[in-house]
């Protein structure tokens, strides 16, 4: 989670990846493994946020009448837990999480409770650039803000290595904060929040094709716009 600056067209630099990747780790390591650290000090809008997006999956799943099938999720970036408890595990039968942060992927089987804990398949430790989903294994794969933690190359070569993953009728879902005009680079974090546009350039380039969008709803003004995209190959 961010606020949006009112104008800022800087851009940083992604062309050393493992400064990019290494300052990212740092600022994250001191971060608090609690919602509202996850959320940046905006715990208050988990709730929203997680109406959101079952109001925006509701319609694919096989139980609505839709082709989703239940049997398996992937959560990206997934913290200590918060959408695979709130969202995911409500919804499907079994959900793998990767977290880049040992502290989080630590304090998870107590976030998520025992009773949840036993709907894990595997909770694997690494950033998403170092990552390889195996294949054909995920109904659904949740990306949720943590495509700005990757540099341009390394976020299309990670959607690529998602459709290998995926169960024939699969999706993946990105859920991700945009820029209203340019691109803008927090340095503080090592993070990139992209326009829509540059966004959506990226996952053409990756094979992938939008097939439905929508705005996440009832976030204060102030905080970037959050969008969320379904995405199947092209």
């Amino acid at each position: 989670m961010a606020t949006e600056p009112a104008d800022d067209d800087s851009r940083g630099s992604m062309e050393n990846p493992e400064k990019w990747y290494g300052d990212a780790q740092e600022f994250w390591k001191n971060v608090s493994p609690t919602v509202d650290g996850m959320l940046g000090g905006h715990a208050y809008v988990s709730p929203t946020d997680i109406y959101g997006s079952n109001e925006f999956i509701n319609d694919f799943l096989e139980k609505n009448g839709g082709f989703l099938n239940n049997s398996y999720a992937l959560d990206c970036g997934a913290g200590i837990g918060r959408v695979t408890k709130h969202f995911l595990l409500p919804l499907f039968q079994k959900v793998d999480m990767v977290e880049q942060d040992k502290t989080f992927v630590d304090q998870a089987p107590a976030f998520l409770g025992e009773k949840n804990y036993q709907k894990i398949g595997e909770i694997f430790c690494s950033g998403l650039q170092d990552f390889t989903p195996a294949a054909k294994r995920y109904s659904l794969i949740w990306i949720q803000w943590v495509l700005l933690y990757l540099t341009d190359d390394d976020l299309v070569e990670f959607l690529q290595k998602c459709q290998t993953a995926l169960l024939p009728n699969g999706l993946i879902c990105l859920k991700e904060n945009v820029a209203s005009k340019r691109s803008v680079t927090d340095r503080e974090d090592s993070s990139i929040t992209r326009t829509d546009k540059r966004l959506k350039k990226l996952f053409v380039k990756a094979g992938l094709n939008v097939i439905k969008q929508d705005v996440q709803k009832g976030f204060p003004k102030g905080l970037f716009k959050v969008k969320m995209h379904e995405t199947a190959f092209i």
